[in-house]
């Protein structure tokens, strides 16, 4: 079994249904999560938006390999909303799955890169991460997510929400 740690994210129509939604998608394939974070709101990072973002991370254990698992989040996101990018910038999305980790794999693929490249940089991704997987040890870096949430310059407003 593979594990999988995915950050869910979005910030248009109702964002929370839709991470429940691909929650829901995810476990028709992988099984039922092993862990989830409560949901996180942020500011956008790298652009401006109108509406803040609603995050959060999940992890999986399945046989799925890493290419396959992103094609079936990719696939997750078509239908649930998402449109492909009009240009290189972020831009605001329904949902967003992005791949943190898979094992403690290192994997630099032209589609994709394990750990997220930009993981240690984003408090949005680092304060769900601290719900569960404190002590997770970022495989490049040698570090948890609590010291590399501590190093972290990303001084964007981060709040767990509350339902």
């Amino acid at each position: 079994m593979n594990t999988q740690i995915l950050l869910l994210g979005g910030n248009q129509g109702d964002v929370i249904d839709s991470l429940k939604r691909s929650v829901e998608l995810l476990s028709e394939r992988l099984g039922e999560p092993v862990l989830v974070s409560n949901y996180y709101e942020s500011e956008a990072w790298g652009f401006e938006a109108e509406q803040n973002f609603i995050n959060q991370v999940v992890e999986f254990n399945s046989n799925l390999e890493p290419t396959d698992l992103l094609n079936y989040t990719q696939e997750i996101e078509k239908e649930l909303g998402r449109k492909a990018k009009t240009g290189t910038h972020y831009e605001s999305r329904p949902i967003d799955i992005d791949i943190l980790f898979f094992n403690d794999q290192q994997i630099d693929l032209p589609r994709l890169t394990i750990p997220h490249p930009k993981l240690h940089e984003r408090r949005f991704t680092l304060l769900p991460l601290l719900d569960n997987w404190a002590n997770y040890v970022h495989p490049v870096f040698q570090k948890n997510m609590l010291q590399l949430e501590a190093s972290c310059k990303d001084d964007g407003m981060v709040q767990k929400v509350q339902l």
